[in-house]
């Protein structure tokens, strides 16, 4: 299996409910290093696994709405602790929806599957993979 990674990152805030948080139940920000590495068991007529460019993009796209937000005021998470296992599920399959809809090209409809990994620290992460 082929991969390719691509990196961002993403500032947010957000609160928890439930004592299993503890003192992260208040307000509090964290910056996510944000992997998203795409995978297909053969390469495309051009050699690639997909467009570095283009899935750099994308990424970024996806990640925007959330950039320095805090993330309990946004309606599509109202009521759900956004964990950091949450996130990478969500941005997995906003990544998944571009992907199908050919925003990162052509050739990446061959794609076998995609992992998102969001980095809460160099300790600690949380990974989300799906197949496409």
């Amino acid at each position: 299996m082929f991969t390719v990674t691509v990196r961002d990152h993403v500032m947010i805030a957000h609160s928890f409910r439930g004592e299993v948080f503890g003192p992260a139940q208040r307000l509090h920000g964290a910056t996510y290093v944000v992997d998203a590495a795409f995978r297909r068991a053969e390469l495309d007529s051009d050699g690639l696994v997909v467009d570095i460019g283009r899935a750099t993009e994308q990424l970024r796209a996806v990640l925007e709405p959330f950039a320095y937000r805090n993330l309990d005021e946004l309606p599509e998470f109202a009521g759900v602790n956004t964990s950091t296992e949450y996130l990478a599920k969500v941005i997995a399959d906003r990544l998944a929806e571009r992907v199908n809809a050919g925003e990162l090209g052509e050739g990446a409809r061959g794609l076998a599957g995609l992992a998102v990994t969001l980095h809460e620290s160099h300790l600690a992460w949380a990974s989300y993979e799906r197949a496409l």
